[in-house]
This record gives structure tokens, C-alpha cells and sequence, in this order.
């Protein structure tokens, strides 16, 4: 009986742990995130202290100094101002052709077809190899760098409005075309409300394209901008600057793609 008994009360004491944990309160993931950033950057400026020369990894405090240093001379400002703007309208461009040419692409299928050899090869060539001819054509200013960042983005677009469109419930389509409605009023009513999430996608992944976009642009030819910072300090074997401009823009990345997960959440809500 003994045996019964403890049987029996294992698995309820068992349940009542896993509710007990359940029932804890636990740290908010924000919280947690931060957490996990300071105790990186702690390791980081203890390596930085003990373990290995400053000069090859800088350190996170020499960095802290010397992008406040920058912010008070108003460069940072004018470097994030310029790499923001080019990457912003490179990927609002390429997202407004983009999910157009998907559009257009999934309605008339041969055309598709028969461009898709051409489409994927210019998808698969490395944009990087084009900043020198974009900068031969449209000079070292700012639309070199916003025609970089849209020729990353495009086909991010194309390719996701395309996906999306093709796996769609053909039956409501149907429906508006028995009801003889437009193929404009289709696309408006039925194909965007129906690709928002494949959009949304296209964007998480273009934040990150446009600013290489303009990264690279900045690299090959440029005045200012965060990508210009960071060849500067390069030249100067100035690891410090190098580790501030990179630093930047992963905090521009991580906000920006926090600002369309939000968005995201907002306009796509009904789907849940």
C-alpha cells in the first residue's frame, strides 16, 4: 500500500511544482534582454582589461567615451542623420516597387516565367559588385548610396510578395473575378491584406540590406556617414572608432526592427 500511496503522490507533488514555477513570477523579457547585454559587455571589458590587447578589441567603456564625445561635437548626429536617410528611402523605394513587381508578377504568369532566368541571376549577383558603377553614375552624394540600398531590398520584396501571392486561397480571388471586379480592386482588397505578414517579413529582412546598402555605399565613396566613420578609423588603426560605428548601427538595426515587429503587430492583429 506504501507503494501505492507513493505512487500516487509523486506525480501530484510533481504538478504542484510544476504550477508552483508556473505561477512565479518571472522577469519580463525586456528585462532579460538588457540583462543579457550588460553581462556581455562586461565580459567584453574584462577581456578588453586582462585578456587580450585593447587594441585589437577596444573596450565597451573606451567606446561609451568615445561616442558621447562624438554626440557632444554633433558628428554622431550628422553620421546617423546620413546613413539613416540613405537606407530609409532605399528601402521605402524598394519596398514600393518591390511589392508592386510581385504583384505584377504573380497576375501574368508566362511573363514571369519567362523573365524568372534573368530575375534570379540579378538576385544572385553580389550588389556589392555594383557600388563602383553607381557611384560612377550618380556620384558620391545620396542617391548612390539610396539606389544601393534599394538593388539590396527589391528582390527581397519581389520575392516575398511573389511567395506570398502564390500561396494563397485561390477561392475569394475567384469570387471577385465572377463578380467582375477589377484587377485593381483585387490586388487592394483581397492580394495586400492577404500578403501583409509576407511584407512585414520583407521589411524585418530589408533593415538589415539597406543599411549594408548604404554601408557600402558610404565605403566606396563618401563624406560622412557611419560607414565613412568606420573607414576613417580603420585608415587610423582606430579600433575604438571602428567598434562605435559598428556599435551604432546594430543599436539602428535593433530599433528599427523593433519599430516593424510593432507595426506589425498592430496592422496584422485581426489575423490572430
Amino acid at each position: 500500500m506504501s507503494d501505492v500511496a507513493v505512487g500516487r503522490v509523486g506525480p501530484v507533488r510533481g504538478e504542484a511544482v510544476r504550477r508552483a514555477r508556473r505561477a512565479a513570477p518571472a522577469l519580463p523579457l525586456f528585462v532579460q534582454q538588457c540583462l543579457l547585454v550588460v553581462v556581455l559587455l562586461l565580459l567584453w571589458e574584462a577581456a578588453g582589461a586582462w585578456l587580450v590587447d585593447p587594441f585589437w578589441c577596444s573596450r565597451p567603456s573606451w567606446i561609451a567615451e568615445r561616442l558621447w564625445m562624438l554626440a557632444s561635437m554633433g558628428d554622431l548626429h550628422r553620421h546617423v542623420i546620413a546613413t539613416v536617410s540613405e537606407a530609409g528611402i532605399g528601402l521605402g523605394m524598394g519596398a514600393v516597387v518591390g511589392v508592386i513587381l510581385g504583384l505584377l508578377m504573380a497576375r501574368f504568369t508566362r511573363a514571369s516565367q519567362v523573365a524568372e532566368p534573368l530575375f534570379m541571376g540579378l538576385y544572385s549577383l553580389p550588389r556589392v559588385a555594383l557600388a563602383p558603377l553607381f557611384v560612377l553614375w550618380f556620384g558620391i552624394g545620396l542617391l548612390s548610396k539610396v539606389m544601393m540600398s534599394f538593388s539590396m531590398v527589391v528582390f527581397v520584396f519581389v520575392l516575398n510578395v511573389l511567395e506570398g501571392v502564390r500561396s494563397l486561397d485561390r477561392d475569394p480571388i475567384d469570387l471577385m473575378r465572377t463578380m467582375r471586379a477589377t484587377p485593381f480592386f483585387i490586388a487592394r482588397k483581397v492580394l495586400l491584406p492577404a500578403v501583409l505578414p509576407w511584407i512585414f517579413a520583407a521589411f524585418r529582412l530589408g533593415v538589415g540590406l539597406s543599411l549594408i546598402g548604404a554601408v557600402v555605399g558610404e565605403l566606396i565613396g563618401s563624406s560622412q556617414g557611419l560607414g565613412w566613420y568606420i573607414e576613417r578609423s580603420a585608415g587610423q588603426l582606430d579600433t575604438t572608432g571602428v567598434f562605435a560605428g559598428i556599435i551604432t548601427l546594430i543599436v539602428l538595426a535593433m530599433l528599427a526592427n523593433q519599430a516593424v515587429a510593432i507595426l506589425s503587430r498592430r496592422l496584422s492583429g485581426w489575423r490572430s
